[in-house]
């Protein structure tokens, strides 16, 4: 049982609820994307043909996502001094990290519909200082830093990084992906592999997975509910790899960083009022750190929910984050240099 410190009984009882409350924020932008990325289905492939790839060598991954603690230690030496030879699969959120990093990702996965923040991590060719202006989220996030000291520098740079690399990046495009994501992504070249998030159970008569599997024919994988967990599904149940090991996978932050920073702050603050936030955010204890973090009720679901697929799978998952709220059964906790270090098959 974690230790849970400070009130945060509403945060816990939010994210009970957040299957519901997320699928209710998502299907109709998430179907309305997919009716709009009809066109661009026959110019890509389907994920399963990732089994007909070099990728499938191996059975060893490294899933990179965006979580603080990519940022407060230096991981990226220890992965390019190493002889990994595994498939780096990472979100789109870490791959600017990765690309300024000089590390080229295997596979690049994209999920979220938003219809204007998405593709900034992607480079956005069109922003403009009016944009930058009307919209503080990546200003205020606290996944990558390198974004937040000039949006409008930080931006050329991802175009740049994304111009010159494409060509040699696969990417997992979920159809739920907003258009400018897709034309940018097709823009810039990469090898695209497309699929469907999972909605809801396939197996209910009015299912909105079951609409968009029939309207476009692509496989629906069930991903946890972020672009993070969805990493760690197609490394074990697409590419079938055997050991994984995660880093930048929070779902959680430091206790120095303040609420303002957090992902979900300002919807947080519209919902309870800045009087309750502490009922929300809910601090856990890592064990294996002795460390408290705190979480907030979405990524308080998504860990929930990882822990449950992890049950499932016959995979080794090695957490190597070094923060963050991940742990528990099947999970195994080790440092990143000990990950790339494990003798290989």
């Amino acid at each position: 049982m974690d230790q849970i410190n400070g009130p945060g009984s509403l945060g816990r009882l939010l994210s009970a609820n957040m299957a519901e409350i997320t699928l209710e924020k998502i299907s109709d932008v998430g179907f309305q994307n997919a009716r709009a990325n009809a066109p661009w289905i026959n110019k890509g492939k389907s994920i399963l043909t990732l089994q007909d790839t070099p990728l499938m060598e191996g059975k060893d991954a490294l899933v990179i996502a965006a979580g603080p603690s990519l940022h407060r230690r230096d991981a990226a030496s220890l992965i390019r001094a190493s002889d990994f030879k595994g498939t780096m699969v990472v979100t789109d959120s870490a791959m600017y990290w990765c690309l300024r990093q000089n590390i080229i990702p295997d596979l690049v996965v994209t999920l979220d519909p938003h219809p204007r923040r998405i593709v900034r991590w992607f480079g956005d060719p069109n922003l403009r200082e009016a944009d930058v202006a009307c919209d503080d989220y990546f200003a205020r996030q606290d996944m990558d830093p390198g974004f937040r000291q000039n949006e409008l520098r930080a931006n050329r740079e991802v175009v740049e990084l994304i111009n010159k690399y494409g060509t040699r990046i696969r990417i997992a495009l979920a159809s739920s992906a907003s258009e400018s994501v897709v034309r940018r992504v097709f823009e810039s070249g990469m090898d695209v592999y497309w699929w469907n998030p999972m909605y809801d159970d396939y197996d209910n008569a009015n299912s909105l997975t079951r609409q968009i599997h029939e309207f476009n024919g692509l496989p629906c994988v069930n991903t946890g509910g972020n672009v993070g967990s969805a990493c760690w599904v197609f490394a074990h149940a697409v590419l079938r790899k055997r050991r994984i090991g995660l880093l930048g996978m929070d779902f959680g932050y430091y206790t120095d960083t303040p609420y303002p920073r957090t992902q979900y702050y300002k919807e947080i603050l519209q919902l309870v009022g800045p009087e309750r936030l502490d009922q929300v955010f809910v601090h856990i204890r890592n064990p294996h750190l002795d460390k408290v973090f705190y979480t907030d009720p979405a990524y308080l679901w998504y860990r929930d929910s990882f822990l449950e697929m992890a049950q499932l799978v016959d995979c080794d998952t090695y957490n190597c984050t070094g923060g963050g709220i991940l742990f528990g059964p099947r999970l195994k906790w080790m440092t990143i240099d000990e990950f790339l270090l494990m003798p290989r098959e």
